[in-house]
């Protein structure tokens, strides 16, 4: 099922995952979704990059979290649900919040063509959706994982690209995609993982079409790639239940780029 770009980023993204959850289906696996804890919301390390190997598009689609290497979670193409370029992304009226957008978008952050995108969610529990509680059901986090690679010292350009916009645009931003008009009215540092070389994680609050809702968003830098993960959580749309992005997402996504 096609979804329209601004939907992916703003608030109605969360209702467009869930008409894919409910079309792929439910899955008996457990969840495994133990957090990690860090003690800086960033972590960096002074090691060069520049003798780091730079994949290509065709790589990173291997090194990309396939089906079965999460348990409890569903690994799905993002051909279909994440935009293939950042010209999806129109009209961001500053500058300095483009690499976050296009993180939210899990497009490269930088200046870059080798990237690749899925989408990793939880499975439901068949349990919940039996007994007819619908509302735990999709009480579900839908992770877009994007990976981009740069040559020489790119990488660490990208996400110093990111961590300055998240200074820089935490009183927000508009943008338009797809017709839809998406305005982010806040952004706030959160505490990252500590996963990569670096990191740098970020809450969005967001509104599209008359909905509003908060987003989690986490960069890391393996060597020359960037992985990022932006995660949106069903249920929490009519809760306002607190979420976090899977530990075990980026955790794994991380062991395949060791």
């Amino acid at each position: 099922m096609k979804r329209s770009s601004g939907a992916r980023i703003g608030a109605t993204v969360a209702v467009s995952v869930l008409s894919l959850a409910l079309i792929t289906g439910c899955s008996d696996e457990g969840s495994d979704d133990s957090k990690g804890s860090t003690d800086s919301g960033s972590s960096s390390s002074s090691s060069p990059t520049t003798a780091a190997k730079a994949y290509s598009a065709a790589e990173l689609e291997k090194l990309l979290l396939a089906q079965g290497e999460v348990k409890g979670y569903k690994v799905t193409s993002g051909d279909d649900t994440l935009p293939k370029s950042k010209s999806v992304l129109k009209n961001i009226d500053k500058a300095e919040c483009e690499p976050v957008a296009y993180a939210m978008a899990a497009l490269p952050p930088g200046d870059t063509d080798a990237s690749a995108s899925n989408t990793v969610t939880e499975d439901a529990p068949t349990d919940a959706a039996s007994a007819g509680d619908f509302a735990e059901a999709f009480n579900l986090t839908a992770t877009y994982v994007g990976l981009s690679s740069y040559e020489g010292d790119g990488a660490e350009k990208a996400f110093k690209a990111v961590s300055d916009g998240v200074a820089a645009c935490s009183g927000g931003f508009g943008f338009t995609a797809d017709g839809t008009d998406t305005k982010i009215t806040k952004i706030s540092s959160e505490k990252a993982s500590g996963a990569g070389d670096e990191s740098v994680a970020f809450a969005v609050d967001s509104g599209a079409e008359g909905e509003s809702g908060t987003f989690h968003t986490e960069v890391v830098r393996h060597g020359s790639t960037i992985a990022t993960f932006y995660s949106v959580n069903f249920a929490a749309l009519t809760t306002g239940k607190a979420y976090d992005i899977p530990a075990a997402v980026i955790d794994a996504q991380g062991a395949k780029l060791k």
